[in-house]
């Protein structure tokens, strides 16, 4: 499970060294993706091969965008002797990745922010209303 936050700047060749306790649940090869909400993912393979199955078994006609909005810029990558991965130039204007990153454990996968971005979005959470998804979920 990953777990966790992480701040790393991000170099001038666009590298940024991934957390260890990341890295351990991710593999030694993981891929990177767009996500949602403006960030980047990070899945183990297994798990980016568990999901592209679920697609790959829903009519083309309901996934087509899906797929699209994934599949482009995903990449599989392998960090450096030091940890670093590079993030391709396209995911990083995704992402509007500036100097500095935020990794998040969300789990299943991991998630790379604009460090800036995330500590705005973050500081926007309300416990009230996560509380209140999860009762709706039963959680």
């Amino acid at each position: 499970m990953l777990t966790g936050e992480y701040l790393h700047t991000i170099d001038v060749k666009s590298r940024v060294f991934v957390p260890a306790k990341l890295r351990e649940s991710l593999g030694e090869t993981f891929v990177l993706s767009r996500g949602l909400d403006g960030c980047l993912s990070l899945y183990h393979l297994d798990e980016w091969q568990k999901f592209s199955e679920k697609l790959a078994a829903l009519p083309n006609s309901q996934t087509k965008n899906i797929k699209r909005f994934l599949f482009t810029f995903a990449s599989e990558v392998t960090p450096d002797a030091h940890g670093r991965i590079t993030i391709p130039q396209g995911l990083r204007e995704y992402a509007m990745l500036s100097k500095e990153a935020a990794f998040l454990g969300v789990g299943d996968h991991a998630e790379i922010w604009d460090a800036e971005r995330w500590n705005t979005m973050k500081s926007g959470d309300d416990a009230a209303m996560i509380e209140e998804q999860m009762k709706e979920l039963g959680l």
